[in-house]
């Protein structure tokens, strides 16, 4: 009777495991995007203003917010060695720690990015330091989200990793929803002088 049980509680134990590492990828991805998605909604509202638009004042307003833009796009470059390390470091140090590696790497950028010091503070190094954070907000979304789709496939039960996969997908279109949720909600309940603070 107990060689029965036995066998029956390890696979309930495997399968609340798996059901937490799927949820977890999901999750950790979607907090890795909304980190990511959240400078594109700020680069046009509040970065061009405070950062970019004073460094091409000559050229106009317009300039400003491209080059705005730009450091939104210039990310997207850093994704790719972000996987390239995070994957040859994962399969060393395990893929949990560079998930937290790459998790931590992103909110620390994400913070240094909302107090960084303005044009009018600072002056030439205030567009260059939000450059070099999303630099390396780009190089940890690309680690993560690799790192995430392989651990959640790498858990999944053997019929069943297409849909452990598509876990850190749908992680994606959800930081993108609460990135546009964020700046509504926060311009809801403050005035324009406040959301700019």
């Amino acid at each position: 009777m107990t060689t029965t049980a036995q066998p029956e509680i390890i696979l309930d134990e495997k399968k609340s495991e798996d059901r937490r590492v799927a949820l977890g990828t999901l999750v950790g991805t979607a907090v890795e995007w909304y980190d990511f998605f959240i400078y594109a909604n700020a680069a046009a509202i509040v970065l061009a203003p405070l950062f970019f638009d004073p460094f091409v004042e000559s050229s106009g307003e317009l300039a400003g917010r491209l080059v705005s833009f730009a450091t939104v796009g210039i990310s997207f470059f850093f994704r790719t060695p972000g996987v390239a390390v995070a994957g040859h470091c994962g399969d060393k140090l395990g893929r949990k720690a560079m998930l937290v590696a790459t998790l931590m790497l992103m909110g620390t950028a994400t913070f240094l990015i909302g107090v960084l010091p303005t044009y009018a503070q600072i002056g030439l190094w205030a567009p260059a330091l939000p450059l070099l954070l999303r630099i390396a907000q780009g190089f940890a979304a690309g680690g993560e989200w690799g790192g995430a789709a392989l651990m959640a496939v790498e858990y999944a039960p053997a019929k069943k990793r297409g849909l452990f996969g598509g876990f850190p997908q749908i992680g994606v279109p959800f930081g993108m929803l609460m990135a546009t949720v964020a700046p509504w909600v926060v311009d809801a309940f403050t005035t324009e002088a406040q959301f700019m603070s």
